[in-house]
């Protein structure tokens, strides 16, 4: 079962599974961002959610966290059933950034009603029931670190505001990863609810970089989301 938990330093959260649940995610979440060139004007988000799909794609292989899991496979079932079999189940896991993981829950809405809207509008879509589970997954672990006024503050300004990530300065989602990571255990718990909402509410600092970006898009003939901005991210992050 996926399974997504804050660590242990409220840096991030921790996205498990057996192998079959992140490769259901990661194949649903590829077929719901679908070609570039069709939402283009959301190719920044896109991205983003394609480099968390990559790390669990990693994960899968064993190259980040790897536990074990009951699997629900007592003495007595075993001795009923005449089987030498292990109790436990093999789970891959990585880690992401709070102000990551929030944005790509938030993105994939976006994606959801495009997909719905030109690709396929049943109710019964496998790939779109997997995403909803996985962002219904992230919501339950932050309203965790919320408290009741603060997550629905969060809800009413997702429910209001649509599309969420149209033609969306990605680069923002680097400031507040690092402007997060900086910060201590009591002052994430303290501000994680902030951070939520300014991924959504394109304050000051937000249209003051897009207008930087936009500006260095025209000169440079570059596409909104191509342009770099300079990001020191640690070598190791404690979690």
């Amino acid at each position: 079962m996926l399974s997504i938990q804050s660590t242990e330093l409220l840096t991030g959260a921790r996205i498990s599974g057996d192998f079959w649940d992140l490769d259901e995610l990661i194949n649903a979440i590829h077929k719901i961002t679908g070609d570039e060139n069709k939402y283009y004007d959301y190719q920044g988000s896109r991205l983003r959610i394609l480099n968390v799909c990559y790390n669990l794609r990693q994960a899968t292989k064993g190259e980040r966290q790897l536990e074990f899991v009951s699997n629900g496979l007592t003495k007595s079932i075993l001795t009923q059933h005449e089987l030498i079999f292990p109790n436990k189940n093999a789970y891959f896991s990585t880690e992401v950034l709070w102000p990551e993981l929030i944005f790509m829950a938030i993105a994939l809405n976006d994606f959801i009603q495009l997909h719905k809207e030109l690709i396929d509008s049943s109710d019964w879509n496998i790939d779109v029931a997997a995403v909803r589970k996985f962002q219904a997954a992230v919501a339950d672990c932050l309203e965790q670190e919320l408290n009741e006024e603060e997550y629905l503050v969060f809800l009413r300004m997702l429910h209001t505001k649509n599309p969420l990530t149209f033609r969306y300065a990605t680069q923002y989602i680097d400031i507040l990863n690092l402007e997060y990571i900086q910060l201590s255990w009591e002052e994430r718990k303290a501000h994680l609810a902030a951070f939520a909402l300014r991924i959504m509410l394109e304050d000051d600092e937000y249209v003051s970089l897009k207008s930087q970006l936009m500006e260095a898009a025209i000169s440079t003939k570059k596409a909104l989301h191509d342009i770099e901005i300079k990001t020191n991210y640690p070598e190791k992050i404690l979690w």
